[in-house]
């Protein structure tokens, strides 16, 4: 296989069949919609929230008309808001029956170098990023315990809550709180048999990706990955239905990179 040939696409086992799921930025073409895909494909039952409505309803009609409108729907969901948090998960029980799968998703990114950044460019992305993954996670909690069945919640991190890169302090710095919530979340969601993991993607081939980062560093940041390309977003998706099925049924507390990148 040349350095960057992409692999085959894995096809469904079945692995999440019957299992309500919610993922959250799941509208579009990046790693939230491709996990929706790939959800589906396993045999979930799913909940799709996204702040971005018409990219959502055209992503919820796309999969319906794909999978059954049985099987996936949507409502507009921003993770800074308690409220619409609730929304979503009421829909996703209302319709599927007691939570088993939250994928938190959401995030927000952004340049500025510290010295220059201001308080509401670290606010809105820590806002979204770290604080909209423990509001997610704090409703989806109360309801696994409140049910009793266990369950499980996949967070997305990064690899930049682990290594430097310029301008990125508020976006690295939410990132490893993601992953230290995780770490906090599983040993008290123990208790109650639900499961709380994370993936740290590198670098993912997303069509926007050119709008929030610069040809120069988008090169470089390729040619450091030790396959020569960035990952598809459904290869990072793999990750979390492996996080989301049984196949992980002991693994807890744990942040797993989905990246080849060199130090």
């Amino acid at each position: 296989m040349s350095s960057v040939e992409v692999p085959s696409y894995v096809p469904g086992h079945g692995l999440l069949a019957g299992r309500a799921a919610v993922v959250t930025a799941a509208a579009g073409t990046g790693i939230g919609g491709a996990t929706a895909r790939r959800f589906l494909e396993e045999g979930a039952h799913l909940v799709l929230g996204d702040a971005h409505e018409r990219r959502l309803a055209q992503t919820v009609d796309a999969l319906a008309g794909e999978f059954g409108a049985d099987r996936v729907t949507g409502t507009p969901c921003d993770v800074t808001d308690e409220h619409q948090v609730a929304g979503l998960l009421d829909l996703a029980e209302a319709r599927h029956g007691p939570l088993d799968v939250l994928v938190n998703n959401a995030g927000l990114g952004g340049t500025a170098e510290l010295a220059d950044m201001t308080d509401e460019q670290w606010h809105r992305v820590l806002e979204t990023t770290l604080t909209g993954t423990f509001r997610c996670t704090r409703a989806a909690l109360r309801r696994m315990r409140a049910h009793g069945r266990g369950g499980v919640v996949v967070n997305n991190a990064s690899v930049a809550g682990w290594r430097a890169q310029r301008g990125q302090a508020h976006y690295a710095a939410a990132k490893a709180g993601v992953m230290a919530l995780t770490r906090c979340a599983a040993l008290e969601a123990a208790d109650f048999h639900v499961r709380v993991n994370a993936v740290a993607p590198s670098l993912a081939a997303h069509p926007h990706l050119a709008k929030v980062t610069t040809p120069a560093l988008l090169e470089e940041l390729t040619a450091r990955e030790a396959f020569g390309r960035a990952a598809e977003p459904w290869e990072v998706a793999n990750v979390v239905v492996f996080l989301a099925s049984d196949y992980s049924s002991y693994m807890t507390g744990e942040t797993v990179s989905v990246s080849s990148r060199h130090p």
